[in-house]
């Protein structure tokens, strides 16, 4: 428990209908007491009010009324953070959630820093540190998976899954800590197998969380996603049509998209940032250049590419070139304006969406080998055909980039253990003192130095849920909170 009490608006600042102040500490309702002044025929000051109540009245400071709100008050041990809370709702909007925050700073409570309340909650033992980082994905969720992932980490199931480890684990090192104690007596081959095979299983199921990372931080962060091509292929038109609204200029004067213009859509429940880059060609200007140069760089922090071609136009010599340049990347080429007549024709490919009739040969240039090259890398990528201006073709493309970076199916069980870039770096170490431990185990090696391995990998495991833990942890974890979570 802790000796002062904070306070912090605990809603989006902005224009709303209502704020919520939130007051957590041992002089929580005393500290409402000195700024809250109770209404109507069953008036009644907060202190003596009982737990889990509501009650109407006004917030004052210094003799004037600030607003008139609604105050709750909740006792401990049953409120988010096991100490005294008070939440003061009053009207919303920056100037009045400000003064009602700032008459209660006047009345004795100090403002609280980033994620403060959670950061007690966890200390003083109400969640663990998996629970509260759930918390935060909670807040940033941007899909109903995202969303329904972080409920299940709130609720404790990937906690419970790591306690069970970390107990099997606390078991074996206490069984090989006691043959340590008791040197006279040596462990029996039966035995020193059993303690193998335990640590077998355990490392099987980390490999199983583990593989669940990319999958957790796909929920939780999204992924990139760069549209690319040469001006007036489609691009912003794409970005339009897979957002589902107007969010880039569209326009026939080539050139138009001079930034990067980014926007998250939810694609199949996965949390997609797509990047609309400016057109690739050779710049015109200083601002083009620029535009060029934030496009290269979107284009090297993304995960997927969508090269958009423009079906209506043969295959050009820039289009060649982009087409060799990001053969490495994970891409999905994209021709665009299909209800034109299709001048852009590529051979036929097995399990490729879209795909054109069998043509003889590749249309190239006359002279110009690199085309046919870049034919036949064209053949070797997905190939979705859409029409930006029907929409024909988007759901396709939708399902295509959904597969791209999550094959199969998301099933609800999957969304419970899914773990994060913290969790997954925690469990690498503890696998790695593991697999050292059972090395030393079978060697017959000095049962100390299998214990002292086992014991890096219990305290790497207790990390996750915050059994072991250090403050530097805790601020990195809690410093991205909001103020007033």
């Amino acid at each position: 428990m802790f000796d002062d009490t904070i306070a912090a608006i605990a809603t989006p600042l902005g224009e709303g209908g209502l704020a919520v102040i939130r007051i957590s500490g041992p002089a929580a309702v005393e500290v409402a007491d000195r700024c809250f002044v109770s209404a109507g025929k069953a008036a009644v000051k907060l202190s003596a009010a009982p737990t889990h109540t509501i009650h109407y009245g006004w917030l004052v400071r210094d003799g004037e009324t600030v607003d008139e709100v609604m105050a709750a008050v909740m006792r401990a041990p049953r409120t988010l953070t096991r100490e005294d809370v008070v939440e003061i709702t009053c009207h919303g909007g920056l100037l009045a959630a400000k003064l009602a925050l700032d008459a209660v700073l006047a009345s004795g409570a100090r403002m609280a820093e980033p994620g403060e309340f959670t950061r007690r909650a966890f200390l003083n033992g109400r969640i663990d540190l998996a629970q509260a980082e759930a918390v935060a994905d909670l807040i940033h969720a941007r899909t109903e998976l995202a969303l329904a992932a972080a409920n299940e980490q709130l609720a404790g199931k990937l906690s419970q899954r790591i306690n069970q480890l970390r107990d099997e684990m606390v078991r074996t090192l206490a069984h090989v800590e006691a043959h340590i104690d008791f040197p006279d007596e040596d462990i029996a081959p039966n035995t020193r197998q059993q303690l193998i095979e335990r640590l077998e299983r355990g490392m099987a199921f980390m490999d199983e969380l583990l593989r669940t990372s990319r999958e957790g931080q796909i929920l939780r962060r999204g992924i990139r996603v760069a549209i690319v091509g040469r001006p007036n292929a489609g691009k912003s038109s794409l970005l339009n049509q897979l957002l589902g609204h107007d969010r880039a200029i569209v326009s026939e004067i080539p050139g138009t998209t001079r930034d990067t213009i980014e926007e998250t859509a939810n694609i199949r429940g996965l949390p997609v940032v797509f990047v609309d880059t400016a057109g690739l060609r050779d710049a015109g200007d200083v601002l083009e250049v620029e535009g060029m140069r934030r496009s290269r760089e979107a284009l090297g922090r993304a995960e997927v590419i969508l090269h958009v071609l423009d079906a209506s136009e043969p295959l050009t010599k820039g289009d060649a070139a982009f087409l060799e340049e990001f053969a490495g990347k994970t891409r999905i080429l994209v021709r665009n304006k299909i209800d034109l007549p299709m001048r852009l024709v590529l051979p036929a490919k097995a399990g490729v969406d879209g795909g054109s009739p069998p043509e003889r040969g590749f249309p190239a240039l006359p002279g110009d080998a690199s085309q046919v090259r870049a034919g036949q890398e064209l053949c070797a990528s997905r190939v979705i055909d859409v029409s930006c201006l029907t929409g024909q073709g988007i759901e396709v493309l939708k399902d295509a980039i959904k597969e791209t970076v999550w094959k199969g199916e998301i099933r609800a069980e999957m969304l419970q253990v899914m773990i994060n870039s913290r969790h997954q770096e925690a469990l690498s170490r503890a696998r790695l003192a593991t697999e050292r431990t059972v090395a030393l185990l079978k060697a017959d090696a000095m049962l100390e130095l299998a214990a002292l391995e086992l014991r890096i990998a219990v305290n790497a495991v207790g990390e996750i849920v915050g059994k072991t833990t250090t403050e530097d942890l805790l601020d990195a974890i809690f410093s991205q909170f909001c103020i007033g979570k």
